[in-house]
């Protein structure tokens, strides 16, 4: 996208995102757009025991559907006596983004509790409106679950934050360990994969205390809420097994083993510096043992897709499977772009938090050598000691910051996992006396006072930040705000309309995954699959339903189609007459390479298919594509056909 083109641009890409993403989205949004039940335990009861989604399956909505914001959204809508003042679907946008306030005001906090000022919370916020393309996808996709658990984990990492700080008062301890255990329990509720990124910060937590930088009873104290929330949620979440073989429990567990294990030895010895080693082997050894253990004994479906799509993202393996490598082609799942990076270094965010980063870093090897030599380091650091890298809570926050980032550099998706902390820590950074004092400290500055000068310039620095960013971003703020943005696809809600009014109530539909989601959403009728990637059968379905875009017999894709009981097929001109920015990563393409259909120049023996692509010869209307399916209704985008019950096999 080119500089000049300026907002008009990014707000017509916005657009079409959030098309897209509405349809992925479907899936989750069903409660928000129907009034409230009255018997609200027959209708949780539907949900568990879900039959009228998926055809030939009941589906335990609450669990799969991760519904459980959804339940609660009801709940409150019911007891507040909301039903008489607002509509649904706007009270449930309106607890969607009062939670983006709170994540946002979460930053802030753990900003100001980092760097002791306000004004560094002031400019974490600034950060992450103007990048708010990278830091949240609230504008595009209001229903996501990351939307309600992400909001939890930002207050569970400013209340960690502020327990790990070794100043703080009995009360104020207590009261952020309360706050850590509710919203560690409540994160790991709203999203299935929570539990994975909390082993991360497990992980951090266990590096501070291998290195002896915090207190050992208060790190513990974490992880016995992680035990908590784990079994807590286990039991709450219909026995989730997912989370007994999670990696947070095998860990946490062995973490307590090895707690356990552990000799009382004199700190600073050599051998204390060998059991710290024998510790750390110790506890990774645990870790992986008991994984496995678990998953021998615990019947799991554990998202075992997640670990096959990883190995081939790194090489480890190849596959000509068609769901694996649609999955290496979304866009999400790529590593980042280069207009990712120009967008935070357009923001000036980028180059500081790298510059804060390394300080930290630095300062933190500097405070482990140190320890590790047996030198004794003061309890309480000042500012004149230029020491922040032996502050706990700022050793955690880089830990945590590296690691998150790590993964960004890999999966693009997961750069909302990542940027709002950039924002926080480079924010923290600049605004920190600690940090300048730090730097000076190295440059052995003797013209001017350090001290003044790091209090001069943690206001100076952001303040100058602060004045630029609003000169060059307010404006295109303003303007993208007053323009207002609607969702038209006209062929999409046509096909819509004809549903409600000519298909049967019983009727089944089938077709791709993204449709069906959005049929079921809009419609209410039930279809043959979902845009559902953490259930084997499902993922199976929409493989076998994808196939109408194959080159396929009429015969084969009727008796797929039949199988699931699917009475109506829609062909989506988009998928058919694909033409894919990446190479090989067309749908029709994916499923050429694992039927065989392609001959590929790496020696692979493959054929071409007797058969044409059964989604272009069926719009032609000629024999046997006729006997099997009777086209009922079509405009630009979208073709219906009915799929035949008594059949002539005569080809």
């Amino acid at each position: 996208m080119a500089e000049e083109e300026g907002p008009t641009v990014e707000l017509r890409q916005r657009k079409k995102l959030k098309s897209s993403e509405n349809k992925e989205s479907a899936k989750e949004e069903k409660i928000s757009d129907t009034p409230i039940p009255e018997k609200a335990p027959k209708r949780v009861y539907e949900l568990t025991h879900n039959n009228k989604t998926v055809s030939l399956k009941t589906i335990n909505a609450v669990q799969q559907m991760s519904l459980y914001p959804e339940l609660i959204a009801s709940v409150l809508y019911q007891a507040t006596g909301s039903n008489e003042i607002i509509e649904p679907v706007y009270f449930y946008i309106g607890i969607v983004f009062g939670l983006q306030g709170i994540y946002v005001t979460a930053l802030f906090v753990t900003s100001w509790l980092m760097s002791g000022t306000w004004l560094a919370g002031m400019l974490t916020v600034a950060w992450f409106i103007i990048n708010r393309v990278d830091t949240t996808r609230i504008e595009y996709s209001i229903p996501l679950r990351e939307n309600w658990a992400l909001p939890y984990f930002a207050c569970q990492i400013a209340a960690l934050t502020g327990y790990l700080k070794s100043n703080l008062n009995t009360y104020g301890e207590r009261f952020c360990y309360l706050l850590m255990s509710a919203s560690t329990y409540t994160f790991m509720m709203m999203w299935e994969y929570s539990h994975y990124l909390l082993f991360l910060q497990a992980i951090s937590l266990f590096l501070l205390d291998s290195f002896s930088l915090e207190q050992s009873d208060k790190v513990h104290e974490v992880y016995k809420i992680y035990i908590f929330s784990l079994f807590l949620g286990y039991l709450l979440q219909f026995e989730n097994s997912a989370l007994l073989v999670s990696p947070l429990l095998s860990l946490v567990v062995a973490l307590m083993l090895a707690k356990c294990l552990q000799l009382n030895v004199k700190k600073g010895t050599f051998i204390a510096k060998i059991m710290k080693v024998i510790n750390f082997y110790l506890v990774c050894i645990l870790t992986v043992t008991l994984n496995i253990i678990m998953k021998m004994f615990v019947p799991h479906k554990e998202n075992g897709h997640m670990l096959k799509f990883l190995e081939v993202k790194f090489g480890l393996n190849m596959t000509k499977n068609f769901t694996m490598n649609w999955l290496l082609c979304q866009e999400s799942l790529q590593a980042p772009s280069q207009d990712f990076f120009l967008r935070l270094t357009q923001s000036s965010l980028l180059p500081f938090y790298i510059l804060v980063l390394i300080i930290c870093f630095l300062s933190m090897m500097q405070v482990i050598f140190r320890r590790i030599n047996g030198k004794s380091l003061k309890e309480t650091i000042t500012l004149e000691d230029g020491r922040i890298g032996g502050r706990p809570e700022i050793i955690y926050h880089v830990i945590h910051t590296i690691l998150l980032g790590s993964l960004a550099m890999v999966i693009e998706g997961l750069k909302y996992l990542w940027t709002p902390y950039v924002c926080m820590l480079a924010a923290f950074g600049v605004c920190s006396p600690e940090l300048w004092m730090t730097l000076f400290k190295w440059l052995r500055l003797r013209t001017v006072h350090p001290v003044l000068l790091a209090l001069i310039l943690s206001m100076a620095v952001p303040t100058i930040i602060g004045l630029s960013l609003w000169k060059e971003f307010f404006p295109r703020l303003m303007t993208e705000l007053m323009e207002l943005q609607e969702f038209y696809d006209p062929d999409t809600v046509e096909l819509m309309t004809w549903i409600k009014r000519q298909a049967p109530v019983a009727a089944v539909f089938a077709g791709s995954p993204q449709l069906m989601g959005a049929i079921k959403l809009c419609t209410g009728w039930m279809v043959t699959s979902l845009p559902l990637y953490n259930d084997d059968d499902l993922l199976k379905r929409n493989e076998n339903i994808y196939q109408i875009y194959s080159k396929r017999s009429a015969e084969d894709i009727y008796k797929i189609l039949t199988s699931y009981k699917a009475n109506y097929l829609i062909v989506e001109d988009a998928i058919c007459n694909e033409v894919g920015t990446m190479r090989g990563c067309r749908v029709k393409d994916l499923l050429d390479i694992a039927n065989g259909h392609v001959v590929c120049e790496e020696g692979d023996k493959l054929t071409y298919s007797k058969y044409g692509r059964f989604c272009h010869e069926v719009k032609i209307n000629y024999s046997p594509y006729v006997n099997y399916f009777t086209r009922v209704y079509w405009n630009r985008s979208y073709f219906v056909y009915k799929i035949n019950t008594v059949i002539s096999f005569q080809s």
